[in-house]
């Protein structure tokens, strides 16, 4: 039994030569296998903390641009801060990650906090009209909107972080308070 086993199996057990023995090359395979998908998460991982980062940023800059609106500072000014003054103002928060003459800026005042609804231009033409400063008075409800179109980079098969058809995210950071009673 043992011979007729040894006779069966024996074959399939030899080192084979040739061409199917040949391992040279095998890593190059395996790796250009592997390095489409491995690459992409990796570029996936780093895009999105781009934007995270990028919206961290935003929301950052117009809490402390806003804070001057609420306590009055832009309002004093001789001569009174402008719609340029106040992207200035986020601009030099925003580290240089952003071109800031693409930030869509809107300060406006509400009558109460109930009426404070954000509002996004539907169109880029929309933005002409969307666009203003009204910082308000003492005691003003203020709401301070400012959107900025990130560009996306990545996009696997529709698989991007792109809100927009032109292929960016739109980032926005809004804040609603009330001024400081001023004069």
């Amino acid at each position: 039994m043992r011979l007729f086993a040894h006779r069966l199996f024996g074959r399939r057990t030899k080192r084979r030569t040739g061409f199917l023995a040949d391992q040279r090359g095998a890593l190059a395979i395996e790796f250009a296998i592997l390095a489409l998908p491995f690459f992409a998460l990796v570029g996936a991982i780093i895009e999105t903390a781009e934007v995270f980062l990028g919206s961290q940023l935003l929301d950052s800059a117009v809490q402390d641009a806003s804070r001057l609106v609420r306590t009055g500072q832009a309002q004093g000014n001789s001569p009174p801060y402008t719609i340029s003054d106040f992207r200035n103002a986020v601009c030099d928060h925003l580290f240089g990650l952003f071109n800031c003459d693409n930030l869509e800026i809107k300060v406006s005042t509400v009558t109460d906090f109930a009426d404070a609804t954000a509002s996004v231009p539907a169109t880029p033409a929309d933005l002409a009209a969307w666009t203003g400063y009204e910082p308000g008075t003492g005691s003003s409800i203020v709401m301070v909107q400012v959107y900025y179109k990130w560009p996306v980079i990545l996009n696997f098969g529709g698989f991007s972080l792109a809100t927009s058809s032109d292929g960016t995210h739109l980032m926005g950071a809004v804040r609603v308070f009330e001024n400081e009673p001023f004069s």
